[in-house]
Formats: structure tokens, sequence, C-alpha cells
């Protein structure tokens, strides 16, 4: 697999030995579980990685006729999954499918053909549901499109979560119960990042 180097990709942008990810939560719910995990998932990661949470609610809905004329949520968004090493996807489960504001994204970064923002990227996936499946089906979805916009995904271990009470600590932290568990997910995820970007000491 080939190593991204990006400070050679975007030599305007101070990365500081530091590992930007970009974070895409899937909801846009307030008080979404899939952002709270979002937020307490960061605070397991190393000092050296530091995460962006990038905003889609405010992009409009994908036409073929905007390519050329991209609206200014659009490039703000793609400016940001530019300046990124890495994607961090948390995404809740609508329907046995990804919600549309996430798919209207990965669209709106793909286009116009051949200005990809997403290709190259190495990223992770981990989601939350009351249901017992967690995020399985979404999950699929998304490594699906993932894959065509040559996006390198973490495989294993997966991580499909089911909201209980215990998942989060009145701090929003990660709870006793799940710690040990998704400790080990951000570990893999890290060594997902460093295996395919090297930083500039």
């Amino acid at each position: 697999m080939s190593m991204i180097d990006l400070s050679e990709k975007n030599p305007n942008v101070n990365h500081m030995n530091q590992y930007i990810i970009a974070t895409i939560v899937g909801s846009l719910r307030k008080d979404s579980f899939n952002k709270k995990m979002a937020i307490a998932i960061e605070k397991i990661a190393p000092s050296e990685f530091s995460f962006n949470h990038v905003q889609i609610h405010d992009i409009p809905l994908y036409n073929q006729d905007d390519d050329e004329h991209q609206a200014d949520s659009v490039k703000r968004m793609k400016k940001e999954i530019n300046a990124a090493h890495g994607l961090l996807f948390v995404t809740p489960e609508y329907n046995r499918s990804i919600p549309g504001v996430l798919k209207n994204a990965l669209d709106h970064g793909s286009r116009p053909y051949g200005q990809n923002v997403w290709a190259g990227k190495p990223a992770g996936i981990i989601g939350v549901s009351p249901g017992a499946a967690g995020t399985a089906m979404a999950q699929q979805h998304l490594r699906n499109v993932l894959s065509f916009l040559d996006v390198s995904t973490l495989r294993q271990p997966e991580a499909y979560i089911q909201m209980r009470d215990g998942l989060f600590d009145d701090d929003g932290n990660i709870g006793e119960a799940s710690i040990s568990y998704l400790q080990n997910w951000m570990d893999h995820y890290v060594a997902w990042i460093k295996h395919h970007v090297t930083i500039q000491e």
C-alpha cells in the first residue's frame, strides 16, 4: 500500500507533527448518539492525533449541474478533507443504510470528475444504534461507497455498537464496560493511519 506524505501534498498546512483527522458524523440530530461517540472516542486517541469535525449540515443536495460552481459550504468541506491525513466516519443506520446527508457529502466530495478529495485517505468507521445489530448494514454500505472512492478503510476490528446504559459515563466519556473494547478499536485505527501516512517531523 502506498504511503501518503501530506507535507508534500499540502505544503501550506502546518501539521505541527500532528496527524490531522477529519471526523464526519452522519447525523444532524442535536443529541445524536454518534456525535457523542465521536467526541468520546477521540479522547482515547494518542496526543499526536488531532480531530476536526467537518460540518455537512449546510451542504445542498448534490446536482451535477453545480459541479463547476460548487457552493461555499461544499468548498469548505473539500478544503478540510484535503487538509486531513485521515478520515473518521461515525454514523447511525437509517433504514438499513447510511443517512442521506452522509451520502450527499460523499457525492459532493467526489466531484467534479477527477477532483475526488476522498481518494487515497485512510479511514475508520464506527457507529452507534439502539438496535442489537448496531450499524452493521450502514457500515457495509459505507464501505462499498468508500471502496469506489479509493478510501482505504480499516477492516478489523469492526465496531457495531449498541446504545445501552453505561456506554457513556456522566461526563460523556466512554463507560467502564466499553472502554477496553473501544480502546482496542482506537489502537488499531491509529496503527492503520500510521501505516498509510507519514508526517514531517
